[in-house]
């Protein structure tokens, strides 16, 4: 069994580290949301957020430099430094992109999570430390981390993606539709594997949301969708938006959803799924719902997620048309 963790379970066990002030580190391939994850505990948790970039400071940096107060040498605290020995109230830092400093930075921050000073200056109890980083075969131009600054964080946790918690936070976030249908319909499409020096994009959690943010404002051509998320992946999503765009139609489906079109393509469902989800009122769930029986379960399963997750402020889920699939599909399980 592979040691990682999806989003929603990194981002709950970072829950219970910032309360208790537990240092954290977390690695992955790039693009996958571990600094965004990171700024959502410290959101929760109504606390302040100072991300730290190493690779970018100078070794004087991370301790200070020497100047003179009160007739004698002390080392003065510069920047975000000085920013986390002030903070007064609780604040978490992550020192991000860890890999990408040099030995001699990541050497001086070592006293940072455990002896909890930055120089002579104690780091205050409100301040809690994470550290994220990519791994040697992400090729994020680093080469390793020295092991006396790992061993100084209470866990190292492995992020992986997960294209279900991808799109539930791309209703959220006012993703398109026909992204949000490609990643159901192409699952693997959360993240290609296959890091690489050359100057390309390719397919993760990051770039698919830059997709939906091109889509968005009219950025749609096969040359934009390339340089969002590679050639390979914009060739097929381009495919699948063609398939989105010759849907049966979905007026016809909420109006007479017994008798409307039902495509045979398993890539046509899952588009009539996000485009009817856009359409759903408290009104025509019914309808949707009788729709939705005919796709045959798992795509009826996707319509449902889909409508709760695009309006949660209808309670779809309290509907009789909603508590009547769930007791469909609870009586399928028990077959």
């Amino acid at each position: 069994m592979e040691l990682t963790m999806k989003p929603k379970e990194l981002y709950e066990t970072l829950l219970i580290a910032a309360r208790n002030r537990l240092p954290a580190m977390i690695k992955g391939a790039t693009g996958l949301g571990k600094t965004e994850i990171c700024g959502q505990v410290a959101e929760a948790l109504g606390m302040d957020f100072i991300p730290v970039i190493p690779c970018i400071m100078d070794p004087t940096d991370p301790k200070g430099v020497i100047g003179k107060t009160n007739g004698h040498y002390e080392w003065m605290l510069v920047g975000d430094s000085r920013r986390i020995v002030e903070a007064k109230k609780p604040t978490l830092v992550i020192i991000d992109d860890v890999i990408q400093a040099a030995p001699s930075i990541q050497a001086a921050i070592m006293q940072w999570p455990l002896l909890r000073r930055i120089g002579e200056h104690p780091i205050p109890d409100c301040v809690t430390m994470f550290a994220a980083t990519n791994r040697r075969e992400d090729k994020a131009g680093g080469m390793g981390i020295i092991e006396p600054l790992k061993t100084r964080f209470n866990m190292i946790l492995e992020l992986e993606a997960d294209a279900n918690e991808w799109i539930e936070w791309a209703y959220a976030h006012n993703m398109p539709a026909v992204v949000i249908a490609y990643v159901y319909f192409r699952p693997d499409a959360i993240h290609d594997k296959t890091a690489t020096l050359d100057l390309v994009n390719h397919s993760c959690p990051r770039t698919l949301a830059k997709l939906g943010e091109n889509y968005n404002v009219g950025l749609t051509s096969l040359k934009i969708c390339a340089g969002t998320i590679g050639e390979g992946r914009a060739k097929e999503f381009k495919a699948f938006e063609k398939t989105f765009l010759d849907l049966p139609n979905i007026t016809d489906c909420l109006v007479n959803p017994d008798t409307a079109k039902v495509p045979d393509e398993i890539s046509a469902k899952c588009a009539i799924c996000t485009a009817l989800a856009e359409r759903v009122t408290k009104q025509n769930f019914a309808n949707v719902s009788k729709y939705g029986q005919r796709l045959g379960n798992e795509h009826e399963s996707f319509l449902m997620t889909c409508c709760t997750l695009k309006w949660p402020d209808l309670k779809l889920e309290s509907t009789k048309p909603y508590t009547d699939w769930a007791l469909r599909r609870e009586q399928r399980k028990a077959v």
